[in-house]
């Protein structure tokens, strides 16, 4: 896994670098990474794009400061769990369900706060996690403040490597 402390250190690209040299080599890869979102040189939000090239909203800046009990909010984003669900879990779930015979690397750029508002992604990552053929290329935050449950089950693993990047 990747981690760092700090927005815009390159975690993504170092992901997206890696997959294109995986996937050229002809070895059999599926995930996610998510991409800044800009409108006028702002960031406006977040995109989670399949390594299959589907894309959709993660999150969005809300110009609204009230809450709805639905809404699922990281300082000024509102997260599209719906959105975010309806790309990823189909995706993890079929990671999940390979044979052994057919080992393969799923990419999960990111496991942090926003994707974590989803129980239904929780558990598929714990399902790929401790799938016997996968092998898991992912990115966790660097816990500031409160950390975060699953984020710190995996970076306490003994079968995780994480590297820091700076």
């Amino acid at each position: 896994l990747i981690s760092s402390l700090f927005l815009g250190v390159g975690k993504t690209t170092l992901i997206q670098k890696v997959t294109q040299a995986l996937k050229s080599s002809g070895i059999p890869i599926d995930g996610f990474y998510t991409e800044e979102v800009r409108e006028g040189g702002r960031r406006t939000g977040f995109d989670v794009v399949t390594l299959s090239g589907r894309r959709g909203p993660l999150s969005r800046v809300s110009s609204d400061s009230s809450t709805s009990r639905r809404e699922y909010r990281v300082g000024q984003y509102v997260v599209d769990l719906i959105s975010f669900e309806q790309l990823v879990l189909p995706m993890l779930r079929n990671v999940n369900h390979g044979s052994d015979a057919e080992k393969k690397i799923c990419v999960i750029d990111e496991i942090g706060k926003m994707e974590l508002f989803s129980q239904a992604f929780i558990q598929a990552v714990r399902q790929t996690l401790t799938g016997s053929g996968t092998v898991v290329l992912g990115t966790i935050p660097i816990p500031k403040g409160k950390p975060l449950d699953l984020v710190e089950e995996i970076r306490s693993r003994k079968d995780v490597k994480v590297f820091n990047v700076s």
